[in-house]
């Protein structure tokens, strides 16, 4: 069993309580501003960029630090080409029978269809994968724990990385999503999490009039 050594905490800074407000409230002020669009531009983003971005989400807390997580960054046109073929094949049996129709309907004032061009306009889609076990060095599996909530703070890292340096992104789950094993050759242990798409908006991308919820519906002080 692997043992870890214990380091002194280094790189904490307590601020002062003035100071910490500033801080918080200017988080929150940039945060607020992220949007999920759905028309990207063509433009190109630097791949470095985006490497520092996934370094970032490979730091979110996760359990016992098994890390159980995979991004696949897909830039290439024939593969984006591909999933998004095969995205639309999802769709298309989504929206034409297999949703319920409360989904429906509260999809509806999106103005959402089976139709996914962002999946080949945009420079970027970087599909996550959760690692349900770990393949270890002599083929055995070694398994994950907290696998789903793990990914989940990962994606959640990734999404505020890719607003805090000036890109926009799209979460997209179409379902069932094994087609995205196939097409990216990614083994067993690895289940697709969600479609990530990532780039600059569109010109003249329009986001829906939508309004987050009050802090007093979100949240108990006890």
């Amino acid at each position: 069993m692997k043992k870890y050594e214990f380091l002194p905490l280094s790189g904490y800074r307590k601020y002062p309580i003035d100071e910490m407000q500033r801080r918080a409230e200017a988080f929150y002020a940039d945060i607020k501003l992220r949007r999920t669009v759905r028309d990207f531009s063509p433009e190109a983003v630097p791949k470095e960029v985006i490497a520092k971005c996934l370094l970032a989400a490979g730091t979110a807390p996760n359990g016992a630090n098994q890390q159980p997580w995979h991004f696949v960054v897909v830039s290439d046109p024939e593969i984006k080409r591909k999933i998004r073929r095969e995205a639309e094949e999802e769709e298309r049996a989504f929206y034409r029978g297999r949703a319920p129709d409360d989904w429906l309907d509260a999809l509806a004032p999106l103005g959402t269809d089976e139709h996914k061009p962002f999946l080949e306009t945009a420079p970027y889609l970087i599909v996550i994968f959760a690692e349900s076990y770990t393949l270890t060095a002599d083929g055995s599996h070694s398994k994950n724990y907290y696998v789903q909530e793990s990914v989940g703070i990962a994606t959640g890292f990734l999404i505020n990385a890719i607003h805090h340096c000036g890109l926009v992104s799209l979460t997209h789950t179409p379902s069932p999503m094994g087609f995205l094993n196939k097409i990216l050759n990614r083994p067993a242990n690895e289940r697709p999490y969600l479609i990530l798409v990532v780039g600059y908006p569109g010109q003249d991308v329009k986001v829906p009039d939508i309004r987050k919820k009050p802090l007093a519906e979100i949240s108990t002080f006890i």
